[in-house]
Parts: structure tokens; sequence; C-alpha cells
């Protein structure tokens, strides 16, 4: 197992917002952690798309804050590695791709972190882009029986040769543009026939005219419709799996 020390925090106060500076077999990752300012409702780990985490990541966790849950967007790539060209992204997320137990491993690490702050609560795990491919490898693996609920914005979708979801996964959302080019419907399609015959249970909502990434904000594919239905798709979700 991968040796996790404790974050070092900013000088932000932990009801606000913190970038979380930790350590993963000697290597130092940086995360970020938003709190709510009342009690908690239930905590959320982020999982970032392949520019690494950004501002966007940590306006959706401030988001999720905001509306009541602890939230700690996870650093797959490693503190300082936010590739910006095409070939470096491809680079990155080719890496994790490639050794899914690194992936993996990566995630608990997040996992990790996101409950040294916020406690042992029940999770939700959400990802974006690269992140919703890697929140359904977690998934996949069924190695974290207080998770509560899976949830994919645009997200990689195939299973890779040879993996299966666990009977006992909990339930999963996928939220996709049904312009997606990058992501086919033929992969939407297989997902849930695969989690049929798993007898996982799973919603999937597609919007009609929304390509990939239509969640970004300020970015040529974004879509406020899409964006602003899934984000509403989202917080029920949340509040089923937490019993809100």
């Amino acid at each position: 197992m991968a040796a996790i020390l404790l974050a070092t925090l900013g000088t932000c106060s932990l009801a606000q917002a913190n970038n979380i500076d930790y350590e993963i077999d000697g290597q130092t990752y940086q995360g970020y952690y938003a709190a709510p300012q009342a009690n908690s409702k239930g905590q959320v780990l982020l999982i970032h798309d392949w520019d690494g985490i950004d501002d966007y990541e940590k306006k959706r966790a401030d988001m999720l804050a905001a509306d009541g849950y602890a939230t700690f967007a996870v650093d797959l790539y490693g503190k300082d590695v936010r590739p910006d060209k095409i070939e470096d992204k491809k680079a990155e997320v080719g890496k994790l791709y490639n050794d899914r137990d690194t992936m993996r491993q990566r995630i608990q690490a997040g996992l990790t972190q996101l409950r040294a702050h916020s406690g042992q609560q029940p999770t939700v795990v959400m990802g974006y882009c690269f992140g919703g491919g890697a929140t359904l490898e977690l998934a996949r693996s069924g190695v974290d029986t207080d998770v509560v609920g899976y949830a994919s914005f645009h997200g990689t979708l195939a299973t890779p040769a040879g993996q299966s979801y666990p009977t006992d996964t909990a339930p999963i959302l996928t939220l996709h543009g049904g312009a997606d080019t990058a992501i086919p419907m033929q992969d939407v399609a297989a997902l849930a026939e695969t989690l049929e015959s798993a007898s996982v249970p799973y919603e999937i909502a597609v919007y009609s005219g929304a390509p990939h990434a239509f969640t970004v904000f300020d970015s040529a594919r974004y879509q406020q419709t899409a964006d602003e239905k899934s984000w509403a798709a989202f917080s029920d979700f949340l509040n089923e799996q937490f019993g809100k």
C-alpha cells in the first residue's frame, strides 16, 4: 500500500477552502478541499479532467461545499503536473489508462485525504471527462464500501477487457451529451447493458445537442441548458444517496 501522509494545510480556514499537499510513495500531490459552513450533509470526491486540477474543479468543489457537501478534488497527476498541450494531456491520461492499479491507488489516496479532513462519512465519487472514466474505474474495483454513489459527467464509459462491475456496486449516474463525438452513443448503450447484466442500479441522462465537455464554463463547448440540467440531476442524486 502507498504511504499516505496527512496533508499540510494552506492558510485558509477549513470552514472555507484549502490547497492540500499530501504524499504517495514519496511523491507530492496537491488536491483541493472545500468545506461547508454548517454541518456536512455528506462528502464528495471530485476527480479532474485531463487538464489536472485547475480553477474549474475548484469552482465545482466550492459549489458543492456551498450546497452543504464536504468536497475534495483529488490530484491524480502530481503537484505542478498540469498539462496545457494536447499531447501532454494525452500522455498523462495514457499513463493511468495503462496502469489502472496506480489510478485506483491515487483515487484511494484522495478518499483518505477527504476522510482525514471531513471524517468517515458516506461518500459520492464523481468526475469530469477523464475523471468520469476514473470514477467508473473505482466503481469496478469494488474496494470501498463507504462509497454510496458514482457520477460521471461526459466521462469515458467503455469497460476495459477483463473488468466488470460487482453486483453490490453503489448506484451510478451517467450524464452525457447527445452530440458528444469523443464518447459515442454506442458506449452509452454498452454501459447500460453491462450494468443491467450486473444488476447495478443506474440512471443515464442524455442531453440533446450537448457536445463533449458541455459543462466547462467559458469554453466553446459549454452548453448552459445541459450544464444546468445535469447539475440539477446530480444534486438530486446526492440527496437520494445521502438520504436527504
